[in-house]
């Protein structure tokens, strides 16, 4: 794809590798605020599970996250967590191949088309296969970055068959090599080779070299994607009832967490999973309370403020024009024309 300024502008990767990116940066202790300064994407993009983003806008992104991180491996680490969960749906359909060359193309395939920052050619030689990445958007200083990023997502996916691999990068060692050889058990890490690519032995997985071991694997890898699906929609649902039940200032990810017995990382992620964000369900439940109080109530402004755990009256009306379109007070207005 040619790196042209209208092309850079086209909507084309989903906001869940967004929301994913930066669920991995402040797990390092960075604001989110900050990673995301200067992208053009706010909240209300990534609360939207249908939203997609630019090719400009994620390099943005991606070019903050690595200036902040300073961590050579962490985008190889981001990754491993880009694995079937992490690639939405698309886990389902990977685990119902059981044909290990073909199950690779498709993760080449689907990688080409939900996160284009690469191409990708696939070759296969026997028992081995690989996967060299191609620049088409002149990543420039990025594309070390972008790199990583792909190969990490291909060994958690492709760990599904593979027990070992080889990856050759075209730049130089950054950072301390050791740090490289311990990424994971199996894993060989190559340095200023003449491409960006990967090398996987298929035989390397002997358990499930007969046709009953793959099927009984990949059964299993389902019903585990399936029960942490379903689990995940459970917490959904505990979350808005928590939040329904008080949606003040106690309705922050910590205290609903602890009432739920779990770690606010635990539920940040099961969220994540079911396609949901903390603030999003948060801020839909106090928009229905809010348009309640307005309608039904003489409730005063500043009371339903500190109702819904604003600091005071100004802070709930920029929020509610959000939602809504429409401040607090026009709402009230609108909807007793006889007082007006």
């Amino acid at each position: 794809m040619k790196n042209d300024g209208m092309a850079l502008d086209v909507p084309l990767i989903s906001v869940r590798y967004a929301r994913r990116f930066l669920r991995f940066v402040q797990k390092h202790g960075i604001s989110g605020t900050v990673v995301l300064e200067g992208s053009g994407i706010d909240g209300h993009m990534l609360d939207n599970p249908d939203a997609y983003l630019s090719m400009r806008q994620v390099q943005h992104l991606l070019h903050n996250g690595n200036r902040l991180l300073n961590d050579h491996t962490a985008p190889f680490r981001f990754g491993q967590e880009l694995d079937l969960q992490g690639h939405g749906l698309f886990g389902f359909a990977l685990l119902r191949q059981q044909d290990y060359r073909k199950l690779v193309n498709m993760v080449v395939q689907y990688l080409r088309v939900s996160l284009p920052l690469m191409d990708m050619e696939i070759h296969c030689t026997g028992e081995l296969i690989s996967i060299r990445l191609h620049d088409n958007w002149d990543l420039k200083k990025l594309k070390p970055m972008v790199a990583k990023i792909y190969m990490g997502s291909i060994h958690a996916l492709a760990s599904l068959v593979c027990r070992t691999f080889t990856f050759e990068f075209d730049f130089a060692c950054p950072g301390n090599s050791l740090a490289w050889q311990r990424l994971a058990d199996g894993v060989e890490v190559k340095f200023n080779r003449p491409h960006n690519q990967v090398l996987m032995p298929l035989s390397g997985r002997q358990a499930k070299d007969d046709d009953a071991s793959v099927a009984t694997y990949l059964a299993a890898a389902r019903s585990r994607e399936q029960i942490q699906g379903d689990n995940s929609l459970k917490v959904v649902i505990k979350v808005r009832h928590e939040i329904m039940n008080g949606p003040g200032r106690d309705s922050t990810l910590e205290r609903v967490a602890q009432k739920l017995g779990m770690s606010p990382r635990s539920v940040r992620r099961h969220l994540g999973l079911a396609g949901f964000a903390f603030s999003g369900i948060r801020n839909d439940i106090r928009e229905t309370f809010a348009s309640r109080y307005l309608l039904e109530t003489d409730m005063p402004l500043e009371k339903i403020a500190d109702q819904l755990g604003y600091s005071d009256q100004a802070s709930f009306s920029k929020a509610y024009r959000s939602w809504t379109g429409r401040t607090p007070g026009e709402v009230r207005r609108a909807s007793r024309p006889d007082r007006n």
